[in-house]
């Protein structure tokens, strides 16, 4: 299959591609267009290190809103969307109009692209940011609600999809991701942070009293989910959610994390932050139906691959800025 990941340089984005590439059937664009987010270039080049120089991988830097698709898309057969501005606090205030030029304008432009070169799947990366506060599971069926401007530009793109699914029947899957983390996470997301602050024996803030809870997915969890979707049949026009094995607290994480480098983390509460809900909880009955779908990797396995991916990333970032790539 030739597959097209948009936002391919990015957390994500990297790891689905090399998924895919595991296929050996499969050729892989990716798409970045490097625009000025929480994720710096160099980590950006980091993360294509592994991707660049493979024989069935091509790379194209340029913005959504500036493609050529009658130059790209004909010889595509399913697209990855995951593209976007990320963040739920930065999203407030005038940033706000990144988030619609890039969550919004460019998926549309996209879905443009899609209905004049049809392609058999445009896989839409969405959020669980749009269910907004719920209690209990969270199954695809419960109404939308987000919390933040963020969750907004996510669910129109959700909503863009199914007017051009509607109207031009171009073929949309939707994904909703709960909270993913490991090895490459942007440097403002908790878990990065949280190691960050410890390796420079810094405290940790924490937001409100640590009792929220998350459902933590795991990114290599969650990119055998996303390319299993090229394949499943009978996923056209379906929302489904991809969340974790495990769900904890903040206080549950930092145990975790004083288990992994031996010694007591000091901890700072700050001000509750708004715009998130206090839990989110998955209901990941239809991924398993559909996809196969069982999250195998844990908190504390997690963590520790995500913690040593940053203490090598600190040791290359030098190296990396110094690239030519």
């Amino acid at each position: 299959m030739q597959i097209l990941v948009t936002g391919a340089a990015g957390f994500i984005g990297s790891h689905l591609c090399e998924q895919l590439l595991q296929d050996e059937s499969n050729q892989v664009i990716g798409l970045d267009a490097f625009v000025q987010s929480a994720t710096p270039d160099w980590m950006r080049k980091r993360n294509l290190r592994g991707l660049l120089h493979h024989p069935r991988f091509s790379f194209v830097q340029q913005h959504l809103l500036e493609v050529s698709w009658e130059s790209l898309l004909p010889k595509v057969d399913i697209v990855y969307h995951l593209a976007a501005i990320p963040g739920v606090r930065s999203s407030f205030g005038r940033d706000f109009e990144t988030y619609v030029t890039n969550n919004i304008l460019a998926t549309q432009c996209l879905l443009e692209g899609c209905r004049q070169y049809p392609v058999k799947k445009l896989i839409y990366a969405s959020t669980s940011s749009v269910y907004g506060e719920k209690t209990g599971q969270v199954n695809e069926l419960l109404p939308t609600d987000p919390l933040s401007p963020y969750g907004v530009s996510k669910l129109t793109g959700e909503q863009l999809c199914h007017v051009y699914a509607h109207n031009d029947q171009v073929p949309i899957v939707i994904l909703r991701f709960f909270t993913v983390y490991g090895p490459r996470q942007r440097p403002d997301m908790a878990f990065h942070r949280f190691i960050d602050h410890i390796m420079h024996s810094k405290p940790i803030p924490i937001y409100g009293d640590g009792q929220q809870t998350r459902d933590f997915t795991f990114v290599k969890d969650c990119v055998r989910a996303v390319a299993q979707v090229a394949y499943a049949d009978n996923v056209i026009g379906e929302t489904i959610n991809i969340g974790g094995k495990e769900r904890a607290s903040v206080l549950d994480c930092i145990s975790i994390l004083e288990q992994l480098v031996g010694k007591k983390i000091n901890i700072q509460f700050i001000r509750p932050t708004y715009g998130e809900p206090r839990h989110t909880w998955a209901d990941i009955t239809k991924a398993q139906s559909l996809l196969g779908y069982e999250p195998k990797i844990g908190l504390y396995q997690g963590l520790e691959q995500e913690m040593l991916d940053i203490y090598e990333m600190t040791t290359l970032k030098p190296l990396i800025n110094n690239s030519s790539e």
